[in-house]
């Protein structure tokens, strides 16, 4: 039996034991070729060269797979920003440069995921596992934690963390949806859109009108 690419990196993956992040992996190909709709365990069995029930023993459903590759793009995520935020040698603008490259970044590199860990198949349809929000929610909670520090330090005005960061994250959702789903399409002004953004955010002392 002859094997395309992503078939024989399965089968591989699969003889060392990771069958889980296998599978994970092979789902986001199947997405980005023929969307979430088109996404089913057989499928994601035939893909990875496996049994049609080995998906089985590591995820229940479609929604639980769904819901797994979300939790990945979260921890991936917000790993990279904790580490941008914890860095000794940033000051606290180029932190928050950093954060907001770093989003929108992500969601143009890793677009599946970013549509699933912000999109309604999971959470307006409430159909969230514990381990998406385990993940998930601590990633938010840590964008209100750095938005709080940055207004601490007067880097961003406002004294509501929450209503601000809300506010912030919306924005930056906006520009990624318009680069991920075309409307924006050169992604080579990804930095000086995000400079823009932030330009916008840091707070100002206001001008005299004298």
């Amino acid at each position: 039996m002859n094997l395309n690419a992503p078939e024989k990196l399965a089968r591989q993956n699969y003889h060392h034991g990771d069958l889980r992040q296998t599978l994970l992996v092979s789902a986001k190909q199947l997405i980005a070729e023929a969307g979430i709709e088109n996404l089913s365990l057989r499928r994601l069995a035939e893909r990875a060269g496996v049994s049609r029930t080995a998906p089985y023993h590591h995820f229940s459903d479609k929604n639980d797979l769904l819901c797994a590759i979300a939790a990945e793009g979260f921890r991936r995520r917000h790993q990279s920003a904790m580490a941008g935020f914890d860095d000794g040698n940033k000051t606290m603008l180029e932190k928050f440069e950093g954060y907001v490259n770093g989003y929108i970044q992500f969601a143009v590199d890793s677009p599946e995921e970013y549509e699933l860990m912000f999109g309604r198949s999971i959470w307006k349809q409430q159909n969230s596992t514990e381990e998406l929000r385990d993940v998930a929610y601590p990633c938010f909670q840590h964008q209100v934690d750095m938005v709080r520090t940055w207004q601490r330090c007067g880097l961003i005005a406002g004294d509501n963390p929450l209503r601000t960061s809300q506010v912030i994250w919306g924005a930056l959702h906006g520009i990624a949806k318009l680069l991920i789903d075309g409307i924006y399409t050169d992604t080579a002004q990804i930095e000086e859109v995000t400079r823009c953004a932030v330009d916008m955010f840091i707070a100002k002392p206001l001008q005299s009108s004298d």
